[in-house]
């Protein structure tokens, strides 16, 4: 199996990207580690090895598509709503130049990271138990990330209430998305200027067989307002417009 994922990876063409036979035997013990968890706590519903490999791995590492220097620069980044550890575990093993704070709301899945890393020597890597709405407003982690990046599913305008806050003035927050972004896109644009940010670029790249996926990069050019984000649940329920 460990060879089928080596494969995929291969498959993928990935563009600037070398990745060493520890960084593979890595992702392959996370993958391991996943499955086996999964078992006793819901993690995530992709579980085939070569669906897991795309969606979850390949997926998460193709933010060198837009941030071109991302195996280069010590970039500090904080992933919200990172689940199981995705965008941040496979980007922190592929790119240990990144520092990465991995965030949740489940305190089960943020135990589960600290745990992987643990098993996989990730020092580069910082989980933290808090809602969005909280985190965004601590002093030590308000408009202090380069980068913030988000697999949540949500839509922009709630995602953007909940990262711009985080990210500090002339970084970003990118957003990964799928078919359909555009109607996301012409809803939040509002939201977005409200919240500091700007969107820069977005780069569309098909996940092999399984579909186009888009990052989409939204700069921050001013400060969010002290008001941002709203109470626990608003963004969500009451998205900005």
């Amino acid at each position: 199996m460990y060879n089928d994922m080596v494969r995929y990876l291969l498959e993928s063409e990935i563009p600037g990207i070398y990745i060493s036979d520890d960084k593979k035997e890595k992702l392959y013990r996370f993958y391991e580690r996943l499955i086996e968890k999964n078992k006793v706590m819901n993690l995530t519903s992709i579980t085939e090895l070569k669906e897991c490999t795309y969606k979850h791995f390949i997926d998460s590492i193709s933010l060198i598509k837009i941030v071109k220097d991302l195996d280069s620069k010590d970039y500090n980044i904080a992933d919200l709503g990172t689940g199981a550890g995705f965008p941040g575990i496979p980007l922190a093993i592929v790119f240990p130049n990144l520092n990465l704070t991995l965030i949740d709301s489940l305190n089960k899945r943020i135990k589960f990271i600290q745990e992987v890393c643990e098993n996989l020597g990730l020092e580069n890597v910082n989980a933290i138990h808090s809602r969005a709405e909280d985190i965004a407003r601590n002093k030590d982690y308000r408009e202090s990330f380069d980068i913030c990046v988000s697999r949540a599913v949500a839509n922009l305008a709630s995602l953007s209430e909940y990262c711009l806050p985080l990210v500090k003035l002339g970084g970003s927050f990118i957003s990964y998305k799928s078919k359909g972004y555009d109607i996301e896109v012409n809803e939040a644009k509002n939201a977005i200027k409200l919240l500091g940010g700007e969107i820069k670029d977005s780069i569309k790249f098909e996940l092999g067989e399984y579909g186009e996926r888009i990052l989409l990069d939204i700069k921050k050019i001013k400060f969010t307002s002290n008001k941002y984000p709203r109470k626990a649940g608003l963004p969500t329920k009451e998205p900005l417009n």
